[in-house]
């Protein structure tokens, strides 16, 4: 059972905030900000990535509910293309901020850099959706949305296997860049296609 921290400071209201899809080839990038309850607990939260995509869907509506305030933002391909994909990461968790409902006092950023949000102090805390159930949270939304939506996204675009990869470079969706050239929602600014690797 992870063993993660349910804040940083007791007497802050905190958020949590991290985003999903930094690294895909195609649709948006989307962040989460959540704040939990300091008594909240549920032994499957963790980090997105360590869970499967059944507990990440168990989790979500819990998440939701429970939560005293959450928001999911995304930015699309287009707005990466435009301003690049870690500035997007951050405007995403901006956006996620400015709707929640509660105001937070403190963020709690996953990774090491982040733009600071207006009148609100945050801190960066490297893997910190394995740390903070906060962070964890948002990880499990902002993952579990962007999922649904390039789920959606397959279903208009099939050739590029998003049901199973969301996006990512895997072997399958770069071979369908190659037959059927990019989609509406590719990343014009990524590498899309890398003829000197082998396709992996």
């Amino acid at each position: 059972m992870p063993n993660l921290l349910p804040y940083l400071n007791e007497q802050l209201i905190e958020a949590g905030c991290d985003e999903a899809g930094r690294g895909c080839l195609a649709g948006p990038v989307v962040a989460a900000a959540v704040i939990l309850p300091k008594d909240f607990k549920h032994e499957l939260l963790n980090d997105s990535k360590q869970l499967t995509e059944k507990q990440r869907q168990k989790l979500r509506p819990i998440i939701e509910q429970e939560a005293i305030a959450w928001a999911v933002s995304f930015v699309d391909h287009k707005e990466i293309d435009e301003i690049n994909i870690l500035k997007a990461s951050y405007v995403a968790m901006h956006r996620s901020v400015d709707q929640l409902k509660t105001k937070p006092e403190h963020l709690l950023i996953d990774g090491n850099r982040f733009i600071p949000y207006k009148g609100i102090d945050h801190t960066c805390i490297i893997k910190g959706d394995g740390k903070y159930l906060s962070i964890a949270a948002a990880s499990v939304l902002a993952k579990t949305h962007r999922d649904e939506y390039m789920e959606k996204m397959h279903e208009q675009y099939p050739h590029y296997a998003w049901d199973k990869n969301k996006g990512y470079p895997t072997k399958a969706h770069r071979a369908g860049i190659k037959e059927h050239g990019i989609s509406p929602i590719h990343r014009l600014t990524f590498r899309l296609l890398d003829e000197q690797l082998s396709l992996f």
